[in-house]
């Protein structure tokens, strides 16, 4: 049983890379004179979604479960809105707010992870209620747009890393070399380490037992409540990294910010392997399903013709696509049992 969910997990994930690469071997075709082929368009992919790959690292842990989480959006907001008035109009260390927000996204996972798992409310229920929390939260501690211009944050949004290979010289005879940002080390040390926790730890073992056959988990004496709680306070905690590398990008605080941002993250999810009834799924697949939409939203704008919407149309088509390969892949396993 065990080799015929891994087959089908392999499969979903083997598409899913080759999906990727096909795409951006299109973009690479079509828009090479627009510089799609260098390697800074690939890695303004990873400095432009690494705030949601950890938020999709997290969303991968609860969707193993069986669950879901619709609130990290608004988690992201309350989390730019905090570090952004904390620094510019309550003038406090942004080291110290960095921690803060941290401490926000564990308080907010133990609180849904508590209603879910010993509650046994709903999750799409309770973290609609975060969702609205959240907005609400944000708007209460500022309802304007708040720019940060904190010397040590401004320094560290635009601290490079640059690649040793991949430079090039631009239509003005300037030399560019490639570079990433300190938020893409960030995100690539969560996946890493998600990745080790599914894949060695009893807690990550746990994940997939739960959202295979709770019923089946609890009699194998796991504590299927307290497994759901970690997996919902890992989820915020990491919604909470995830939102401290959006505000060093967007390096301001709003209340409309990261609207939409949770379906990017199933989304992600679904694209990268992750059964939406959960016990199946890796973040590696997750990862390629960022990439994914990533290389949708810059093939559009290099365009430069087309509404920002058509990514939105091409996500969807591809969710549904995923959604359908899944329910025959389930169809398969059932009719050989």
């Amino acid at each position: 049983m065990k080799s015929k969910k891994l087959n089908a997990n392999t499969i979903l994930i083997i598409i899913t890379i080759v999906l990727f690469f096909v795409m951006y071997a299109a973009g690479c075709v079509i828009y090479s004179a627009k510089g799609f082929t260098h390697l800074q368009t690939f890695l303004n992919i990873l400095i432009n979604n690494a705030g949601l790959l950890c938020v999709t690292c997290g969303m991968t842990c609860i969707m193993l479960t069986g669950g879901i989480d619709i609130s990290v959006g608004s988690l992201i907001a309350l989390d730019c809105m905090f570090l952004a008035v904390g620094m510019e109009r309550w003038n406090m260390n942004p080291i110290v707010l960095c921690i803060l927000v941290l401490v926000i996204g564990i308080v907010f996972g133990c609180v849904q992870g508590y209603c879910v798992g010993y509650l046994k409310i709903q999750p799409f229920i309770v973290t609609m209620a975060g969702m609205f929390f959240g907005r609400g939260m944000t708007a209460i501690i500022c309802t304007d747009q708040v720019s940060i211009s904190n010397p040590t944050f401004v320094a560290l949004a635009n601290a490079k890393i640059k690649m040793p290979f991949g430079a090039y010289t631009n239509n003005k005879g300037v030399l560019q070399v490639p570079y990433i940002r300190i938020t893409v080390v960030v995100a690539l040390l969560v996946l890493v380490a998600i990745t080790l926790m599914l894949k060695y730890t009893k807690f990550g073992r746990s994940l997939y037992a739960v959202g295979g056959n709770e019923q089946s988990a609890a009699m194998m004496g796991l504590d299927v409540n307290k497994t759901k709680m970690y997996a919902y306070i890992l989820s915020s905690f990491l919604c909470s990294i995830g939102g401290i590398c959006y505000c060093l990008n967007t390096m301001s605080g709003n209340v409309q910010q990261a609207t939409g941002l949770e379906m990017d993250a199933i989304a992600s999810s679904v694209i990268g392997g992750v059964l939406l009834t959960g016990g199946v799924g890796n973040p590696i697949g997750s990862f390629f399903g960022v990439l994914i939409n990533g290389t949708i939203s810059t093939l559009v704008k290099t365009n430069g013709k087309l509404l920002s919407s058509w990514s939105n149309i091409a996500v969807a088509a591809l969710l549904c696509f995923f959604i359908v390969l899944q329910s025959v892949f389930a169809k398969i396993k059932e009719a050989k049992k």
